[in-house]
């Protein structure tokens, strides 16, 4: 029985990831380094900042490394004043709402980030628990994150379904347990499916959504038919 979702932010919730390539680019230049969206989405899409800052810029510090990372959020937040939800968004969490499931929100964005986008969005009262990376042994695509919104939730992975943009998430989420829908904003929906979604989608006003997630709240005629002959 469906007793939680649990959300991704980037490219889930909102299709951040063009503001961040813009970010990505204009702070990589810095050091003569140009890159293209095929770069941005195989080597920074979905991953940790220290690990992409260890690849593309292993001349630095670890101290340097993190205030190059600082910097690079805090452009991406002067970029970012107008966000907005994927489209059916508001709908999943009222339906959520009426049938009453808890709501999680599960992403490795830095918690500065995470709660800028909250903020502008005007969710930020709409997760029964947050788990950032920062607060795990480990971030995505490690299911550390995804085991402790479990956890905070009280529910099993039978009981969750997750929903995840990037390759890295969906690893994560699978690795724990969850069934995992791959919302495909950024990645091509087959790449999604490859790595563990059972189903790609481009946002949440998709048919296949919501026939999926009704088919796990509405009763079996035929088992409410059974009951009531034996009930005769």
């Amino acid at each position: 029985m469906l007793a939680a979702i649990l959300f991704d932010l980037d490219g889930t919730i909102v299709n951040t990831d063009p503001i961040h390539y813009l970010a990505w680019q204009e702070m990589l230049l810095n050091f003569s380094i140009e890159i293209d969206e095929t770069f941005y989405r195989s080597q920074i899409s979905g991953r940790l900042n220290p690990e992409i800052v260890k690849d593309i810029l292993p001349q630095l510090s670890v101290a340097e490394g993190q205030k190059f990372a600082d910097e690079k959020e805090a452009l991406f937040r002067k970029l970012a004043p107008d966000l907005k939800p994927l489209s059916g968004f508001s709908e999943l969490l009222a339906w959520t709402d009426t049938h009453q499931l808890k709501r999680a929100l599960v992403t490795n964005a830095p918690r500065l980030n995470a709660e800028f986008m909250l903020e502008v969005l005007g969710i930020k009262e709409a997760f029964h628990t947050i788990v950032l990376a920062d607060d795990c042994i480990a971030g995505k695509p490690d299911p550390a994150p995804y085991q402790v919104a479990l956890s905070k939730l009280a529910i099993t992975a039978e009981e969750a379904i997750a929903l995840e943009d990037s390759p890295s998430g969906i690893w994560a989420a699978v690795s724990a347990g969850i069934r995992t829908i791959g919302i495909a904003s950024t990645h091509d929906p087959q790449l999604l499916q490859e790595v563990g979604a059972f189903m790609a989608i481009p946002d949440f006003t998709d048919l296949q959504l919501w026939t999926f997630l009704n088919s796990l709240i509405e009763p079996d005629l035929s088992t409410i038919a059974s009951l009531v002959k034996k009930t005769l």
